[in-house]
């Protein structure tokens, strides 16, 4: 089982968060990829019942904060939904992934994501005004 160095990353190159996730095949697709991301973040969060969400993409009913995103005490994230969510985002250009310092263009693309591969997600910001 190899083991997935996830980078979350600006533009400028600052990492915002790391997180490392264990995969069993190396060959994924980008859309996996993507799924399985989110399905641990929100499983991690659904566990620890509270605090911050830090994650991909911003549940819905959340505030927004400097560290991350914050629910209701109590509120468990819907998995699937989130995933629904991160693919929509990836296909509307709402982030970059970028596997072994090469960005994937499609859900459907496979990656190798063996031993020592890494993937960056680059969240955009939009722009003020326009």
């Amino acid at each position: 089982m190899a083991l997935l160095t996830i980078l979350d990353e600006t533009s400028s190159g600052s990492i915002l968060n790391r997180l490392e996730l264990e995969i069993s095949q190396e060959m994924l697709t980008v859309r996996e990829l993507i799924a399985r991301r989110v399905q641990d973040e929100v499983a991690t969060y659904n566990e620890r019942q509270g605090g911050m969400f830090q994650g991909l993409i911003q549940p819905t009913e959340s505030e927004r904060e400097l560290n991350g995103y914050r629910l209701r005490p109590q509120k468990r994230i819907d998995a699937e939904q989130q995933v629904y969510r991160a693919l929509e985002a990836f296909q509307q250009n709402g982030f970059f992934v970028l596997v072994n310092e090469r960005q994937v263009e499609s859900l459907d693309e496979e990656v190798w994501l063996g031993d020592g591969a890494t993937a960056s997600f680059l969240k955009l910001t939009p722009l003020v005004g326009g």
